[in-house]
């Protein structure tokens, strides 16, 4: 197994280890995201003692997005969000922050599939566009 077979699967096993709304929903924003993105590189961070699953991420260039669960809601934090146009006001949380801003999704949201596809989009544009600076 490829290192990235074997990190989406950890990915598989945190939705299904939810078995709820929430399983539910991570599994559709990660169809989403692959939908607006089919290069991007699954993986998940943070792991520790506290979070033994660690946090999926969703990388093009840099952060695109990780995938928080938590008991009331899912967050969808992205990395460089305060810099993404966001016309159809996706997001709802972290919103006085200077770099970070998040979706909340709590159980019986409705996500707007076409605008969330135009925000990573706009999340892997703005990555590529910071690159070639990375590379001076």
């Amino acid at each position: 197994m490829t290192e990235q077979a074997s990190l989406a699967s950890r990915i598989d096993a945190r939705i299904a280890e939810l078995a709820d709304w929430r399983g539910e929903m991570l599994a559709r924003v990660r169809e989403l995201i692959h939908r607006a993105d089919p290069d991007v590189i699954e993986s998940v961070k943070w792991a520790k003692p506290t979070n033994p699953a660690g946090v999926p991420t969703w990388e093009h260039g840099g952060v695109i997005c990780t995938g928080e669960v938590y008991k009331a809601y899912v967050k969808l934090t992205f990395a460089h969000g305060a810099a993404l146009s966001d016309p159809d006001r996706l997001f709802n949380a972290s919103l006085t922050g200077g770099t970070r801003r998040a979706i909340d999704l709590r159980e019986g949201d409705a996500l707007d599939g076409e605008a969330f596809v135009a925000l990573i989009r706009a999340a892997v544009a703005f990555n590529l566009a910071k690159e070639p600076a990375r590379k001076r």
